[in-house]
């Protein structure tokens, strides 16, 4: 638990000019059209390890307006939605990630909770620790909001270890009135490898709004960096200018004193609030993840940063100055907050962290719920984190990241099994499992040069969340799988690709995910999701599905678009949920190969 302090508030007064400072130191075409699935291989999981102001709009789910559920929900269709593999709270509120870290064979994670109810509100920081981030012990709450700096929310922030070894926890705290301010924690005992008892910082708050910005637009510091002298440290936190997201840059030489650094690190038009703000190094040679503060050649540095207003996470490639103190975009086009996004469906308020350990990029997400409020508090909690995710620079594209399931999901695997399938034109295929709830899915698909090649033209201007989903048919798509079907197909949930060819012979691959008929229930979100997926020559179509009960999060192509699901189905639970495989194109025929069934290393 946080250790209380006693210091008193200081008024709001603007920073002074004089304490801004400014430092100067030192597709081209897709393979084929006859669609051959290559092998699919399907792995079953079937252990769950042990393990104020006003409410922002991600925070608030699903509302039933009218007052009250359309649909008779039973216990067992409820309890069916907790996940067995993904970290949640063993009950009520969760939402951001906070403060990764791993400490002595630990690893660490810190979530916004609320203790009392399954909606947002009252929030503190709990906590967890893992040997394998897979594997959960649930700890008391690290910091409760019990200061006059904090009263209102111990919101978002960032763990930096030092090269000594300390830790230093910036976090934002929701004042007594209302206003943003920067604090910091540390732990009581760093020989403790739980990190149970944390202590705030007497002096509290060590950053307040500066001049220019709203006292409710200030707020989720960053990781620390190394100042390029190495003497000092910086640390990002986002805000707004009107409707320009920016990132401001505070110095520090000890982390209790901080000077503000002249303009913006960055900052784009338009985008709104930003907030959850992550900068960090990517390397472009070496598959290992790199510590915050590297920088060099070789090296870019993605920025991301969640939207407030329209509540998704965009992240874009660039390069760091840290002379200039700016970020720069490699392509504007693909700018922070107007091109790519870490996940294409309910993602948000991510945090990655540099895992010492095996040297490599874990990145966090939270996944809200998208069925009715309602619902959270009959269930008795709500949300969940994502599945922790490795990120590298994808250098075939050179534009992208990989994100990845982190190796340690794959001890869950309890079976394996290849298979061969032949599917014709709006064929659906069932596969033989005991319960499609907890699945580990990898299915690769080709497609025939030939066939390909004589269709001229095929869907011009296609696009997933207005394509009216996968009953909508053409000459080269949707083809993939459904998750979480009845045997009836009365519920379903297509994850599938669909092709595009224009009529100057470009070719685009969607990849995209169907929710409109995933449940008979009204009471949930149900729409259409998915983005165009770079393919190059010579690749294959590939998915890669976690399905976890009520969530589902599918990797495309190695890791270059991610969409995350939340499914409440009624009929598809338990020993009645369904995998199938489906080709709904009506010009190609499809067929799987190589596929075989194999027994797999069952989880601890």
């Amino acid at each position: 638990m946080a250790t209380p302090s006693s210091h008193a508030p200081p008024s709001y007064s603007p920073i002074p000019a004089s304490s801004r400072r400014f430092k100067k130191q030192l597709l081209p075409s897709i393979l084929y059209s006859s669609i051959l699935l290559l092998p699919l291989v399907l792995v079953i999981v079937n252990r769950r390890p042990e393990g104020v102001s006003q409410v922002p709009p991600e925070k608030v789910s699903r509302l039933i307006s009218h007052g009250g559920l359309t649909f008779s929900w039973t216990n067992i269709m409820l309890s069916w939605q907790r996940t067995a593999y993904h970290f949640q709270p063993e009950k009520n509120w969760m939402n951001d990630p906070n403060g990764p870290l791993f400490h002595k064979g630990w690893y660490h994670l810190f979530y916004q909770y609320n203790q009392d109810s399954a909606i947002w509100s009252n929030i503190t920081w709990g906590h967890a620790v893992s040997r394998d981030l897979i594997h959960w012990l649930h700890l008391p709450c690290a910091m409760l909001p019990d200061q006059w700096y904090d009263i209102n929310g111990v919101w978002t922030g960032s763990a930096t270890i030092l090269p000594d070894g300390r830790i230093m926890m910036l976090y934002t705290g929701n004042t007594h009135d209302l206003v943003q301010v920067q604090c910091l924690a540390y732990p009581a005992n760093l020989s403790d490898p739980l990190l149970l008892e944390w202590v705030k910082y007497p002096n509290n708050p060590v950053m307040i709004p500066p001049p220019g910005i709203g006292h409710e637009d200030f707020r989720d510091p960053t990781t620390a960096w190394r100042s390029p002298g190495g003497d000092k440290w910086r640390i990002t936190i986002g805000s707004k200018v009107n409707k320009m997201g920016i990132s401001l840059v505070y110095e520090t030489a000890d982390f209790f004193k901080y000077e503000l650094l002249e303009g913006y690190l960055h900052e784009v038009p338009g985008t709104g609030m930003w907030e959850c703000i992550d900068l960090y190094p990517i390397s472009l040679k070496e598959a290992n993840g790199l510590d915050t503060s590297a920088n060099g050649p070789d090296i870019k540095h993605v920025m991301k940063a969640s939207l407030f207003d329209d509540g998704n996470d965009y992240y874009a490639l660039g390069t760091y100055d840290p002379i200039e103190n700016k970020w720069t975009p490699d392509d504007p086009e693909l700018d922070v907050g107007v091109g790519l996004r870490y996940d294409y469906r309910k993602y948000y308020a991510s945090k990655t962290f540099y895992d010492q350990n095996k040297k490599r990029r874990i990145l966090w997400g939270w996944i809200k719920e998208t069925d009715a409020e309602e619902l959270h508090i009959l269930k008795g909690w709500a949300c969940v984190q994502s599945i922790p995710r490795t990120v590298l620079f994808d250098p075939k594209t050179g534009n992208n990241i990989l994100q990845w399931p982190v190796e340690e999901v794959e001890s869950l695997r309890s079976d394996s099994f290849e298979f061969n399938v032949k599917l014709e034109p709006g064929s659906v295929v069932p596969i033989e499992v005991d319960s499609g709830s907890q699945l580990d899915i990898v299915a690769s698909f080709e497609l025939d040069k030939e066939a390909f090649e004589e269709t001229t033209e095929a869907d011009v201007g296609y696009d997933c969340p207005t394509s009216g989903g996968s009953v909508n048919r053409g000459m080269l798509g949707p083809f993939g799988i459904i998750i979480l079907a009845d045997e009836n197909l009365l519920e379903l949930t297509p994850i599938y690709f669909y092709i595009a060819k224009g009529h100057n012979r470009k070719v685009e691959t969607h990849f995209c995910a169907d929710e409109l008929r995933s449940s008979v229930a009204a009471d949930v979100d149900k729409i259409v999701y998915g983005s165009k997926v770079p393919v190059l020559d010579g690749e294959n179509l590939t998915i890669r599905s976690l399905v976890d009960h009520s969530i589902v999060e599918s990797f495309a192509q190695g890791g270059r678009r991610v969409i995350t699901s939340r499914i409440y189905p009624t009929k598809a639970i338990d020993g009645e949920a369904r995998i199938f495989l489906f080709n709904n194109s009506t010009g190609a025929s499809v067929a799987a190969v190589e596929t075989r069934l194999h027994p797999s290393r069952s989880g601890r």
